[in-house]
């Protein structure tokens, strides 16, 4: 069973950068993933560590 609704959001929810290891300072990095509570996030690029909650998959529209 796939953990994400497809390849485009398991690619970006399991993206590791090699130059940053905070993903809130990778440009690269769009989404984060919560395994605790099976929740995904827009990273919120401005410096902070804030994301936005999604719903949706912003790739195949999918419900998260």
């Amino acid at each position: 069973m796939k953990k994400h609704c497809c390849d485009d959001m398991d690619y970006h929810a399991n993206f590791k950068c090699d130059m940053h290891s905070d993903p809130f300072e990778c440009p690269d990095k769009l989404i984060v993933f919560n395994d605790k509570n099976n929740g995904y996030g827009l990273i919120i690029h401005d410096g902070g560590s804030s994301s936005i909650s999604i719903e949706y998959c912003p790739w195949c529209s999918s419900e998260l």
